[in-house]
């Protein structure tokens, strides 16, 4: 393909309006007005990454009057990405386009630049098959449209005046998705938050596909014996495909922990190099970031110290690569402090070889004479090729204490797929052809590089009489190595092969009863609340298995009992309680009203706001004598709201956590003999006794699970101080 650019309009602003066009410059705005031209037809799919924001703009011909926007980073102002970062914004992703062989169509870009990080801006494209990358469209395949050399800053006659630059009233506007986003990704429509929706596939269907095998992960701890806590270190995440935005990235303006922690979990440095500088078609430098080995000790999450980095240079080293930038991705330190915030590393001097435009002066006084200032002078020929940064790969499946916003592990899509494929052929191959695949809705992988990794699989399908059906299903990929060999071969280690196949024992019951217990206190506006959302559930499911456990330490702000009988909630159980408020006694007093073992008890706080899949969610992670669930809260900070829900994952806690009670019995119940007086700990004491009965927990972000804010003000045993007293 090629692709040439025929026209670049550049129209920059910086403070007082002064024309600036110059890179390492604060607080600009740059336009590009570009012309493509394919040799090969084909349906793609572009990306952009900047920082800060940036429009992509494409036209379905070569006349900018019919562009259309498709692919955009933030609009608030506080959104950018690294460099090459194609996957940390949904709407950084464009819908696949298809663009005909021998034709040009126009597409624009706006770019816009604050005080903080360092500014790029990255368009990329691929073909619209699985398996390729996204490559950027690289600068050799583009030139200029005028030459504008002769052309005074006066002249604007050429400029076009397009949709991408210009307001226009809502009328006028072709489609209003920057105004129509929500605030964050994880609100975005994903067909996860209805899956209970859409009937189930009868599990009849699902007998004789595949051959049974026995489920023995390597990482069960049964009789191990664990320290108190110690449980945390056994718990391990799974993979999710595809993307459910749960990654909080409104929340890293200034909380930067996932660029500096998604890193290899060896102690080891780790090298990644993303932009490569050309001078005039020759290579002039590489810049590399070196990560550090991670730090001994585990830093509080809200006061996180920054290490030191070093950047020195070594003679050793190839001519113009910087050494040192110890960064995971440079200029991502966003923090206040200067007009360029977070480039200590050296960006100008590695990148352009300018001394930086700051407006400070050092030692200037009212009667000395200031010394001249000069604007730097910019190579134009100059220009990069960006590597995709993938900082996904780089995370590992242990629980992440130290980062708060990074959300779940991404499955590749080379890792779903093929599983995928050879789930339906064999359902297929059983049932001759009777189902067809709509749509991939999720996908679940637990790795178990010993034995083979567990898979839940939740695919729409159609049968033969055009139904459409859910399928939830749980397989395992067992490893198997071959122990012969022909004669002759020499003793190389073959590759494992991976058999699918149906673990025995371990399904979920889709009727399972889940009984929400919630022990309170003297809070009778969120106890209001909490009946009022479990109604709304009720009436959004129509799911009749789920009861409502309220147990009351003899509250006197409101009659809880008559405020129960009075809504309209379909199975609900309320305990009086006296004494003083004791989490963990509470939680046990609700699990003793239970009487059916096979049921699932999820132990739950007051101040919770509930997606209507929370019920599913919980049964399905839930398997009997196999594995509990601790599903991830995002705490809401204050002010924030559902709809605005500004905060951070709860990475430490596991008290929200569902669970058999026969599960639940044999690993001991609530521990009210330690915790009475006090709560906080009760959790990972739990999550110890539950590992070391054999069970396994899941442990994933879910969306929209939230934790609001709240004052402690009067809440369980605190009292009100007196004035006088």
């Amino acid at each position: 393909m090629d692709i040439r650019l025929v026209k670049i309009c550049p129209l920059v602003w910086g403070p007082n309006t002064e024309p600036r066009g110059t890179p390492n410059s604060n607080n600009y705005l740059t336009r590009f007005a570009i012309s493509v031209c394919l040799f090969v037809p084909g349906e793609f799919v572009f990306a952009v990454s900047s920082d800060d924001n940036s429009e992509f703009w494409l036209s379905r011909d070569n006349s900018p009057l019919n562009l259309q926007l498709l692919a955009w980073i933030g609009k608030t102002g506080m959104e950018w990405t690294a460099p090459g970062e194609f996957g940390k914004y949904a709407s950084q992703t464009s819908r696949p386009v298809w663009l005909s062989v021998q034709r040009r169509y126009f597409f624009e870009i706006v770019h816009k630049q604050n005080d903080r990080g360092t500014d790029h801006i990255e368009v990329a494209w691929q073909l619209n098959q699985e398996g390729l990358r996204f490559t950027v469209i690289s600068s050799k395949y583009i030139s200029l449209y005028s030459n504008e050399s002769a052309l005074r800053m006066s002249d604007i006659t050429h400029v076009p005046q397009t949709a991408a630059s210009h307001t226009r009233s809502p009328s006028n506007q072709p489609d209003n998705q920057l105004s129509n986003q929500p605030a964050a990704d994880m609100l975005r429509v994903d067909p996860r938050d209805t899956l209970y929706q859409i009937p189930a596939l009868d599990s009849r269907f699902l007998q004789g596909v595949l051959p049974d095998c026995s489920y023995k992960p390597s990482y069960i701890i049964k009789g191990f014996p664990l320290l108190r806590y110690q449980g945390l270190q056994f718990v391990h995440m799974s993979y999710i495909y595809p993307n459910d935005y749960t990654r909080l990235t409104h929340m890293e303006t200034d909380n930067t922990c996932f660029y500096h922690d998604s890193r290899a979990r060896e102690r080891e440095s780790v090298s990644i190099c993303y932009l490569s500088i050309y001078d005039s078609g020759r290579r002039s430098g590489l810049t590399c970031m070196r990560s550090l080995p991670l730090p001994t000790t585990q830093p509080q999450i809200k006061s996180r110290p920054q290490p030191d980095y070093d950047n020195t240079l070594h003679g050793d080293l190839p001519p113009g690569v910087v050494s040192g930038m110890d960064r995971l991705v440079e200029g991502v330190d966003r923090g206040g402090g200067g007009e360029r915030g977070g480039e200590e590393v050296g960006v100008s001097e590695s990148l352009w070889g300018l001394e930086g435009d700051s407006e400070e002066v050092e030692g200037l006084s009212y009667d000395s004479t200031p010394r001249p200032v000069f604007d730097p002078e910019v190579n134009w020929a100059q220009t990069f090729q960006v590597t995709p940064l993938d900082l996904q790969a780089m995370r590992s499946d242990w629980i992440d204490l130290r980062c708060n916003v990074s959300g779940n592990l991404l499955l590749r899509p080379r890792d779903a797929l093929p599983v995928i494929k050879a789930f339906m052929d064999k359902l297929n191959h059983r049932h001759h052809g009777r189902f067809s695949l709509v749509r991939v809705l999720n996908v679940e992988r637990r790795v178990d590089g010993a034995q083979g990794s567990r898979y839940f699989l939740e695919l729409e399908l159609r049968d033969v009489n055009g139904q459409h059906l859910r399928l939830s299903h749980y397989i395992y990929t067992l490893i198997r190595h071959r122990r012969s060999r022909p004669r002759g071969v020499p003793p190389l280690r073959p590759a494992p092969e991976m058999l699918l196949c149906n673990p025995v024992g371990f399904h979920w019951n889709p009727t399972a009863t889940v009984h929400f217990i919630v022990p309170v206190k003297n809070q009778a506006r969120w106890v209001q609340q909490l009946i009022v959302d479990m109604e709304g559930l009720y009436q959004t499911t129509g799911d009749p298995n789920f009861n409502l456990i309220i147990t009351d330490y003899n509250s006197t702000d409101m009659d809880i009992e008559a405020a129960l009988k009075a809504s309209t909630l379909h199975r609900y159980q309320y305990l009086k309680l006296s004494g003083n408020f004791e989490r963990s006694a509470g939680l046990q007093a609700g699990i003793d009203l239970i009487t059916n073992e096979h049921s699932i008890v999820f132990l739950c706080d007051l101040h919770i706001h509930f997606p209507p899949s929370i019920i599913d969610s919980v049964r399905k992670h839930c398997v009997e004598g196999h594995m509990a669930f601790a599903p991830i809260v995002m705490r809401l900070d204050c002010g924030a709201t559902p709809r605005e829900p500004r905060g951070y994952w709860e990475v430490n806690g596991f008290g929200l956590l569902g669970i058999y009670k026969s599960d639940l019995d044999a690993a001991g119940g609530m521990n009210t003999h330690d915790f009475t007086d006090r709560w906080g700990g009760e959790d990972w004491e739990l999550l110890d006794r539950i590992l070391q009965s054999g069970l396994e927990v899941e442990r994933i972000y879910m969306r929209n699970f939230l934790h609001h804010y709240h004052s402690k003000r009067g809440m369980w045993n605190r009292r009100t101080q007196r004035s006088g007293t």
